[in-house]
Formats: C-alpha cells, sequence, structure tokens
C-alpha cells in the first residue's frame, strides 16, 4: 500500500453513518471513493454520495454507492479531495484536472473539507511547482490575460494536444505563472475581482483538515 492509498483509507475510515460526502477527482480521491464502498459492502456503511466529475460519478455507481446529484443538495456533511499543493497556511492549488467549477463549489458547501495527500504535494508558497489554472469564458480568454499580465503573470492556453482544452463546464484554461513572492490569498482575492475569470484553482480559507500520507505513517493538520 502507497502514501495515497494509505492517507485515502485513513480518511475513509472517520465516515460515518448518515453522511453526505463529496467526491473529489484524480488517483487519491479514486482510493478513496474504493475504500468507501469497502466499507459499505463490509460494514454496512449508510451513506450518500455527491461527485465532482463525471470520471467520479461513473466510479462511484460501478462501485455500488448511492450517488446524488449536484443539483438536490444545499449542503454536504464532508468532501474529500487531493490537491496538487499545499501551502503551511493550508492554501491549496488544484485543478490539472480541470473540474475547477464542481470541486470549489462542493469544497464551499461542506461542513469539512478534508485534504489527502503526500508529501511530495507540500509547498511553501501556492504556484511553486505548478502553474495556476485560470478558468476563463472563451471570447474573454484575451482580455483575461491582459489582466493577468498587468499582474506579473504569464498565462498560456491549455491544450489537448488536438486543440484547445475546453472543461466540462464548456471553458477554456489559461495555466498562469506568477512572480515568486506573490501570496497565494492575496492574488485568490485579485483573480475573483476579474471579469472574465469563471473559476481559478487556488482554494483558499476552505480547507478543514489536511491528512498527510509520509513514509507510512500518516500526519493530520487540522484549521
Amino acid at each position: 500500500m502507497n502514501d495515497k492509498q494509505r492517507v485515502a483509507e485513513h480518511a475513509a475510515q472517520q465516515i460515518k453513518n448518515g453522511m453526505l460526502v463529496g467526491l473529489g477527482t484524480g488517483s487519491t480521491a479514486n482510493y478513496f471513493i474504493e475504500a468507501l464502498a469497502r466499507r459499505q459492502q463490509e460494514e454496512g456503511l449508510q451513506i450518500e454520495v455527491v461527485a465532482s466529475s463525471i470520471v467520479s460519478s461513473i466510479k462511484a455507481l460501478q462501485l455500488g454507492l448511492q450517488l446524488r446529484s449536484m443539483e438536490h443538495i444545499a449542503q454536504l456533511d464532508v468532501y474529500v479531495d487531493g490537491a496538487d499543493e499545499v501551502a503551511p497556511d493550508l492554501t491549496l492549488l488544484k485543478g490539472r484536472g480541470s473540474d475547477l467549477v464542481r470541486e470549489k463549489l462542493l469544497a464551499k458547501a461542506s461542513k469539512a473539507f478534508w485534504v489527502l495527500i503526500d508529501e511530495s504535494k507540500q509547498v511553501q508558497r501556492i504556484g511553486q511547482n505548478f502553474p495556476i489554472p485560470i478558468e476563463v469564458i472563451p471570447f474573454a480568454w484575451q482580455l483575461v490575460n491582459q489582466s493577468l499580465t498587468n499582474l506579473g503573470g504569464t498565462g498560456t492556453l491549455r491544450s489537448n494536444g488536438d486543440g484547445l482544452f475546453v472543461t466540462s463546464h464548456g471553458s477554456l484554461v489559461l495555466d498562469s505563472v506568477f512572480a515568486a513572492d506573490v501570496d497565494g490569498k492575496s492574488l485568490n482575492d485579485t483573480l475573483n475581482a476579474i471579469p472574465g475569470i469563471v473559476e481559478h484553482g487556488i482554494f483558499a480559507n476552505l480547507t478543514t483538515a489536511v491528512f498527510c500520507g509520509q513514509n507510512g505513517a500518516i500526519e493530520e493538520k487540522w484549521i
């Protein structure tokens, strides 16, 4: 069992009967979904789940979890997902998988947001290892890109090999790099105020806890 699997199992053990659980997207989230399904089958765990993507929806259904659509919820008990980067103040970078709108909606709607990572995802600042994905309205991408340039950033439209990448929400993605001295939380507020941006990959003031798998052990950091 690797650290991703171990931390996913750890989180799944903390889910209780009657919970409405938000499912993230990606390799770590897949381990969590599998662990929930095992608990349901072996222990009779009674839960409902809401998925952040079509991929996670299909996986949950295939494993027999009871799925509720996002249109029919107002609040969740907990949302569990991975992250691309986690800063010391528990600000996150997410979105390399491009389901930013759904993921942030579920994170915001949850009473608790647990983030599952391994040691490699811990950074000193957001944007340290990866560009910041910024989802934009297609006709506004150049105007948004100019706003990013004015902030000292550089945005590049994401491609999928055959053309421009389009998110499940129908938007384009500007993978953006900023100066090393830019604070993640401040940049979050700045990006929120730029017209034409649908969503972006900085998740600030949303995390409840980070579970980090490291060398066979689990470290918990709580807000």
